[in-house]
């Protein structure tokens, strides 16, 4: 027995398919097979039920294959932990981001990473919240940047910066000549929405809720450059975080208001597993982040 095979393990584990847990092995499907098939005759026990359709874990599998991931993450540990002595800013690091905030901060802070790290190697995922926290808890990821969530409590969190929420509208709206909105007049609008599993859709409903304001059932938006385009269609109203507002905010059809004190806002925060030994480059990408970002 080995780690590789333990790794085959929790991968067809997760999967339940040879041929997908092999290719995220990066090895070939008779290869992963053979090898499950030899620790099944090493343990002397039967892992797996194997039909035509389908792979089915048995009792002993599924106990086995938890006991080999959390093996696996300590060994991630222990070469972290290595790595961190040797040089906590270099080598591979594997960060997770939610799709409201990637493609806006990412060109905030990339170039800033690449020249002040430049020993260390970026793997930049982007997934629904729910993926990520758990591709962190599974060791997968090393850290996430996210919009901070109560029930994000059992992990470690370095708070970024708070986020406003801005109204976006169209040009020819009856709020175009005001400066500022009150989240108060928002009573009695419907709000375009993003589609369930995105935290900021919560936290916008959230708010309007609270306001008065209720949700457009007849459209869900996959992402903000959906929403911005029904908005500029002149489709109704939402609310977009402020990073992802253009610097030329007047254009395309949509005019960008801000909202009158106290501003709806989201925190933006860094996620690690508080057992984590890369604690030090966590501090410092931090740091390099509230300073690059422009919103601290």
């Amino acid at each position: 027995m080995n780690l590789r095979d333990l790794e085959y393990l929790v991968a067809l584990q997760e999967q339940k398919h040879f041929r997908k847990a092999a290719e995220k092995c990066f090895v070939s499907q008779p290869t992963l097979s053979g090898q499950i098939a030899k620790l099944e005759e090493e343990l002397g026990l039967l892992l797996i039920e194997r039909t035509s359709r389908k792979v089915i874990f048995t009792h002993a599998g599924d106990e086995l294959a938890a006991k080999a991931r959390v093996i696996l993450l300590e060994v991630k540990g222990l070469k972290d932990m290595a790595k961190s002595f040797q040089a906590p800013m270099a080598g591979p690091l594997h960060v997770g981001l939610i799709p409201t905030v990637a493609p806006y901060l990412l060109p905030k802070i990339v170039p800033h990473i690449r020249s002040e790290f430049s020993e260390m190697e970026l793997f930049l995922y982007e997934e629904q919240t729910n993926v990520l926290l758990q591709r962190l808890e599974e060791g997968e990821l090393d850290c996430l940047l996210l919009a901070y969530l109560p029930e994000m409590e059992r992990f470690g969190a370095i708070d970024l910066f708070d986020e406003p929420l801005m109204l976006a509208m169209p040009s020819n709206h009856k709020w175009q000549q005001q400066t500022e909105v009150e989240l108060s007049e928002l009573s009695g609008e419907q709000v375009l929405m993003l589609e369930d599993g995105h935290c900021l859709r919560d936290q916008a409903m959230g708010y309007c809720f609270a306001a008065g304001a209720k949700e457009d059932t007849s459209f869900k938006a996959t992402s903000l450059e959906t929403l911005r385009h029904m908005v500029a269609a002149g489709m109704g109203i939402t609310l977009l975080p402020q990073l992802a507002i253009p610097d030329t905010e007047e254009q395309s059809g949509i005019c960008y208001r801000k909202f009158s004190s106290p501003e709806p806002s989201r925190r933006i925060s860094l996620l690690y597993r508080n057992n984590s030994v890369r604690r030090p480059c966590f501090n410092q990408l931090a740091k390099l982040i509230q300073q690059h970002s422009a919103l601290v």
